[in-house]
């Protein structure tokens, strides 16, 4: 059965073996918080790569025994992220966590050409959102909405694949793949629904495996059956997607804000296509959705 609750998904990974963190510049409650739970529910151990006073002030405030962390000492926002990223490349970790320091400065040391965590220089850095929201009948995996601003025909090959990978985590056998453009006709001066008609193509014609995808499709028949018959669109995804793929950069933003935001979702995110799961949520987000995130990590890391 899928999961289609991310405290399901906190549950399954509870009873996988434990997993390494390395949080970079880990000097915030936030964090601290959501990684000293994910602790305690035997989802990872972790080393905290931050400033040893913050962190120590921080666990005295929360009540949180401090022990129960390794500390790398690094007060330099600047140093900890690639001093982070070289614990990963030694062994340390298989998982990489954002703490306090701007996304910038985090995904520069995981890009680093000599010292970051990317396998090639093929492959593609993208960030996957699992939300959970009242507003919807079940999980809803998406990307890109925070790192490549606006996706050419491959990148949007590999967020599919990508989100694909995770909804099968979820197990979700045949995870329905909606390409999100303004309209669910086919206009060939909108560029969204060219790429969306390839790669609906493409897994027609086998080249994408282990889902069922379709495009273009607009936002309302991706997620509301009803709007769907109304409009008479025949689609095995429509009304029914799991996994959403943007057209770029701002309109998975602006989703994905609006549904923590206003319609009271929660949210699990990371990075995808690094050699390890690299935990990427904004500073602002709830520790609860920085814990989801790490259940997130844990279940798709090695």
């Amino acid at each position: 059965m899928s999961i289609s609750k991310l405290d399901q998904m906190v549950e399954v990974v509870k009873s996988n073996p434990k997993k390494r963190l390395v949080a970079a510049y880990a000097n915030d409650a936030h964090t601290i918080e959501a990684i000293y739970h994910a602790i305690e529910n035997n989802i990872v151990d972790a080393t905290l790569v931050g400033d040893e006073a913050t962190i120590n002030n921080v666990c005295k405030e929360l009540g949180f025994d401090v022990s129960k962390f390794k500390i790398v000492q690094e007060a330099d926002e600047n140093k900890a992220g690639p001093k982070a990223v070289a614990l990963i490349n030694e062994g340390e970790g298989n998982i990489l966590m954002k703490g306090l320091l701007s996304t910038d400065k985090y995904m520069r040391a995981i890009l680093n050409k000599e010292n970051g965590l990317m396998p090639g220089a093929k492959a593609v850095l993208s960030h996957a959102t699992i939300i959970e929201t009242p507003a919807y009948h079940k999980l809803i995996i998406c990307g890109d909405v925070a790192v490549i601003p606006a996706p050419d025909l491959n990148q949007k090959v590999a967020i599919t694949n990508y989100l694909i990978k995770i909804a099968h985590k979820l197990e979700i056998s045949q995870p329905k793949v909606a390409l999100v453009a303004a309209t669910e006709q086919m206009l060939v001066g909108m560029p969204a629904c060219i790429d969306a008609a390839i790669i609906s193509k493409m897994a027609d014609r086998g080249q994408i495996k282990g889902a069922l995808i379709d495009g273009p499709l607009a936002l309302d028949v991706t997620l509301d059956k009803e709007s769907a018959q109304i409009k008479k669109l025949a689609s095995q995804v429509a009304g029914d997607a799991d996994c959403l793929v943007f057209p770029n950069i701002e309109a998975g933003n602006v989703f994905y804000k609006t549904c923590t935001k206003l319609a009271g979702g929660e949210l699990a995110a990371m990075v995808c296509g690094a050699k390890v799961p690299c935990i990427l949520t904004s500073r602002g987000d709830s520790a609860k959705s920085k814990n989801y995130s790490i259940a997130l990590a844990a279940l798709m890391a090695n």
